[in-house]
């Protein structure tokens, strides 16, 4: 915060609020977690948005003690816009203060229809957007070329990228993303990070976000920012771009077959996350992240008071997700089944 805001009576500060944005996969939980576990002494409000009609997001928050607020079933730049205010409102009109507020947007989600928003003439004087920070997977920033335009207009809207996973790359691949960057935008602040592990001083209070990059008027289409024309023209109801799929049981599943399940996932998944119960580690929840052909399953903490169930969100191209295969291939996932996935 400015010198200027901190000399104000508490009841009068605006509430600074970041935006985390990224395309499917790109690190956007991990950022959010490193953040509400950080030495930065703040209270921090989390609103954390999920395009499926589970949050898995909010499951895989871990050892938060900042107060979650969970937006599902949408996304919050359009279909469930109205939730994100009336979330807004039910924070700001809590007793307790809070000192930050972060929103973890869908990996589908159009900042722009997030920051208009945030900039909404009844929060001001309340909150002030101080960042729009998106992820990017180093990995992955190729692939699903078919969603460039949406990757394009998340990159063109923040005012700090983190290209994450930087670990898994050589320095000709990320000079690579670099020159692709410059071919496609006048100016962008960039930060390479394994697992986004930034310091908290450059992630928080950035200072207020700078509205007047964004054009209003031109279908939310910048050219100071961004000269690709895939840019224009971006925003539009994701359920015409994107499928969901959830799966739920209370069954075990056998870790060593979901993995051979999930390296196999049909090429329009995009993106595989979830909570799983499994026969191996039962007293423990176990995460799994799928990302391209990227499968990773780690454990967490124990379940304590959570229901010991398996939770699965897939997030594909819309019209090609096929709900009774993939049913029938995490059904093969239980511990002791004989199906054929």
């Amino acid at each position: 915060m400015n010198p200027t805001e901190l000399e104000q009576p508490m009841e009068r500060r605006a509430v600074p609020v970041t935006v985390l944005t990224a395309f499917l996969g790109a690190g956007k939980t991990t950022l959010l977690n490193r953040i509400l576990n950080g030495d930065h002494g703040l209270r921090v409000a989390v609103l954390v948005n999920d395009f499926g009609s589970i949050n898995i997001d909010a499951d895989l928050m871990v050892g938060v003690q900042s107060d979650v607020i969970s937006l599902a079933n949408g996304c919050v730049c359009c279909s469930i816009r109205d939730d994100l205010i009336e979330a807004i409102e039910q924070v700001m009109e809590r007793p307790e203060h809070h000192e930050y507020i972060l929103l973890e947007a869908s990996g589908v989600a159009d900042p722009v229809g997030i920051a208009i928003t945030f900039i909404d003439a009844r929060f001001r004087d309340r909150i002030r957007l101080d960042s729009i920070t998106c992820v990017m997977d180093a990995e992955q920033v190729f692939n699903s070329p078919e969603q460039m335009r949406l990757k394009l207009w998340q990159i063109a809207t923040a005012d700090m990228l983190i290209l994450n996973k930087v670990d898994l790359m050589d320095r000709d691949q990320i000079e690579r993303i670099k020159v692709w960057l410059d071919e496609h935008f006048h100016r962008y602040w960039i930060i390479e990070a394994k697992q986004c592990d930034v310091p908290l001083e450059i992630l928080l209070s950035a200072g207020r976000f700078d509205t007047s990059q964004l054009d209003f008027d031109t279908n939310y289409h910048d050219e100071r920012i961004c000269n690709d024309p895939q840019c224009q023209q971006h925003h539009n109801d994701h359920t015409l771009t994107f499928s969901t799929w959830c799966y739920e049981t209370n069954q075990l599943l056998s870790i060593e077959v979901l993995l051979e399940v999930t390296s196999r996932l049909p090429a329009n998944i995009y993106r595989c996350k979830g909570v799983i119960f499994t026969a191996d580690t039962p007293d423990k929840r176990a995460v799994l992240q799928v990302i391209g052909k990227r499968v990773d399953i780690t454990l967490a903490e124990e379940w304590g008071k959570c229901p010991l169930c398996t939770k699965i969100v897939a997030i594909g191209a819309h019209g090609t997700v096929d709900e009774k295969a993939l049913s029938e291939k995490f059904d093969y996932c239980i511990a002791g089944s004989t199906k054929n996935p």
